[in-house]
């Protein structure tokens, strides 16, 4: 079995446009909560987003006309992957074999912004009036495809949609290939541009949103006053790369993947299983594999931590059933999206970027404005102050609409 490292990554976020402004924003505690400006919302309750700022496609290296060809989301991805691939150092066809260089970038949905407009067109101005681009445009596999038209990646190319655990899976699949030899290296991550009516009254009329109107009251993982998540939005792209790959042409490395788990609750099409029992299984399968041991080990978990009701009690028994109360106890944990909402398909990514950046910097971001702890959520959330700790492994946790669990695993290298 091969090992696998991050060499490279990139981020499209409400708290920041690259890798340096992402993770100040994450230790400073940052609020990328906002009113939304990409519609009139009305006289609709939900009037906040985690929106990302100050994005236009060509300012990330974006060939305009495939900007003009693609949906918000397939930007989102064309310049996190951007950054991600310079980072890393890595060229198809000359450090790289172009057919030993995959893509696999999810998206929870796809083209909603597209779907949205052509829909209006369909309905105000007939058929004959849709773009002979809307097929291209919407479907949720493009950001896979123009990323690797882009960059010439002719390996294995598999997006992965299984809603908000989309880019943790794409992550892991990818993390498994590499380690049983089909790809050398794997541009994996996940893409999502949801901030738009059809999706926000979709999201509020299933009672998933938060009707709060003040940011800092809005996502509030782990506190008891917490009642729904804030639509985020935004791309995480991670390049992983065998290890002897990496290290014989001298490249960067930010940490070694080294587990990945994947199970259904089978339970209920939104809810999750109340007892986690499911999703601690695919904890247990990533810290398996990455040969944990609670009494050595210095343990950062990045949770999903949605902030609504039904998760972040049921996550915090799957954390309890997976690790023991003692080592979970012990483990230091934080919710990114208590600062940049709940960003669907393009989460996972995202929030393994924050582990990895975690396990090379040793400091854990805060969980912002935990004030008012719920007792069925008593482990350590590290609330509204990063804190130092020289952690050596972490894991991510992804819980997606359908029941789809997915947790992946990194060391310190």
């Amino acid at each position: 079995m091969k090992r696998v490292v991050i060499t490279g990554m990139g981020v499209i976020s409400p708290i920041g446009n690259n890798i340096d402004a992402y993770w100040d924003s994450l230790v400073k505690g940052v609020c990328g909560i906002g009113a939304i400006t990409q519609y009139e919302t009305g006289d609709h309750p939900v009037k906040l987003a985690a929106e990302v700022k100050d994005f236009k496609a060509e300012d990330f290296g974006v060939d305009k006309g495939m900007a003009r060809k693609s949906d918000r989301f397939a930007q989102f991805a064309l310049a996190a992957a951007n950054q991600a691939i310079e980072d890393s150092g890595l060229k198809s066809g000359e450090n790289i074999a172009a057919d030993r260089f995959g893509t696999y970038i999810g998206s929870g949905i796809g083209g909603m912004h597209v779907f949205t407009t052509e829909c209006e067109k369909l309905i105000n101005e007939g058929m004959n009036r849709i773009s002979p681009l809307f097929i291209p445009m919407l479907i949720a596999n493009m950001a896979s495809g123009q990323v690797a038209i882009a960059h010439h990646l002719e390996g294995p190319c598999i997006p992965v949609v299984t809603a908000c655990a989309t880019s943790t899976h794409a992550v892991g699949e990818a993390f498994h290939a590499i380690k049983h030899g089909y790809a050398d290296a794997i541009v994996a991550g996940g893409s999502e541009a949801a901030v738009n009516p059809l999706a926000i009254g979709g999201f509020a009329n299933s009672k998933a949103l938060s009707k709060a109107t003040d940011p800092n009251e809005a996502s509030l993982p782990f506190d008891k006053r917490r009642a729904g998540f804030v639509m985020g939005e935004g791309c995480g792209i991670l390049v992983l790369e065998e290890y002897e790959h990496a290290k014989a042409r001298g490249a960067k490395i930010y940490a070694e993947v080294t587990g990945y788990g994947n199970t259904c609750d089978a339970y209920h099409y939104t809810a999750p299983k109340p007892d986690g029992v499911p999703a601690s299984k695919a904890i247990k399968l990533a810290l398996e594999e990455s040969n944990f041991d609670a009494s050595k080990d210095l343990l950062y978990i990045n949770a999903h931590g949605t902030g609504t009701p039904l998760n972040d009690k049921g996550e915090t028994a799957a954390f309890k059933l997976a690790l023991g109360e003692e080592a979970a106890r012990k483990a230091h944990i934080s919710s990114s999206k208590s600062m940049m909402g709940h960003c669907l398909g393009a989460a996972g990514a995202l929030e393994l970027i924050v582990s990895a950046l975690t396990l090379k910097n040793g400091i854990i971001p805060p969980t912002i404005n935990l004030k008012e702890a719920d007792p069925e959520c008593d482990l350590n959330y590290t609330p509204n102050v990063a804190v130092k700790a020289d952690v050596n492994i972490a894991f991510s946790t992804s819980l997606g609409f359908g029941g789809h669990n997915g947790c992946v695993a990194l060391r310190k290298m």
